[in-house]
Formats: structure tokens, sequence, C-alpha cells
């Protein structure tokens, strides 16, 4: 069997199916799903000196800035132990500046430099040349896109209302 292969799908009855089977778990469809997508990211981000948690971040950034840490982990569900390390590489790459709230020490607001402000014009081509690299028409991939956004509502639906 292939990697894109399946075992034949359970009889709708759901006689004799393992539960536990791992190619029906939606979990691991989920995870498979996001790391090829995040692979086929790479080449396209590699020219602009991004990773793909990068990109997320200055997509935020491109959208909204400047706007504080807890703000941006909020945008990205990133918690800030995992947003910090980010910030911290693309300040180094000299694409963000971070600073102290002046009217809150405890904030830290993320500001786009110059530099990282001028990158927004060669990353507007990466959302189109990965529509091209996954093929298909657009209309399904944006189907897809509002179909994942309803199911991100309902696990957090579901884990608000978890005990």
């Amino acid at each position: 069997m292939t990697r894109n292969q399946t075992r034949s799908e359970p009889s709708a009855k759901g006689e004799g199916v393992d539960p536990l089977r791992l190619d029906l778990q939606l979990c691991f469809a989920l995870y498979g799903a996001s790391n090829r997508v995040t692979r086929l990211y790479r080449p396209l981000l590699e020219p602009l000196g991004l990773t793909y948690p990068q990109y997320l971040v200055m997509l935020a950034l491109w959208e909204n800035a400047p706007r504080s840490v807890g703000d941006l982990g909020q945008a990205l569900d990133l918690d800030s132990g995992t947003l910090t390390p980010l910030l911290k590489r693309l300040e180094t790459q000299g694409l963000v500046n971070r600073a102290r709230d002046p009217r809150d020490e405890r904030r830290v607001i993320i500001s786009l430099t110059d530099k990282g402000a001028h990158l927004r014009g060669p990353a507007a081509a990466v959302p189109g040349q990965l529509v091209c690299r996954l093929g298909g028409e657009l209309g399904d991939l944006a189907a897809l896109r509002t179909a994942l956004q309803a199911l991100n509502r309902r696990l957090d639906d579901a884990e608000d209302d978890a005990p």
C-alpha cells in the first residue's frame, strides 16, 4: 500500500471497525495535511529568508503593526513561550523591533522595521504560488479554508465546554 492509499472504508453500519485505526482518526488526517502544507511552503519562503512560523508572524504584523506580544499570540494562537524565540530570530534578521511599552513595562510591543515592511512586497506572491503548486480550483481551496475555520471554532467551543 502506498502512502496515499488507505484501507477500504468501513461499512456504513460500522461493523467490525476498530475505532483506533490510524487512518480513521481526524487528528491524524489534520496532522498529515498540516505537515504537508508546511513542507509545500518551505521552498516558497526560502528566498524570503523565512520559516513557516516566521511567515505567519510576519503576516499578522503586515496586517496590523505595531502590536503587543500578547495580541500577536492571540492572533496566531501561540503562547509567549513559543512566540518569543520566533520574534527574537526575526529581530536578529532585522525584520522586527521589540520594545517595552512605555505605558506598561510588562508589555512588549513588536513593530516592523523598514526591511520587514518591504518584505511584504515579495511575500505577496507566496499565496498565488501555493495555489499553483496545490492545483485544483481556487473556490475548492476557499471552501476547504472555510470548513477548517468552522472546525477550529467547533474545537474552541468544545475546549471551552471541557471540564
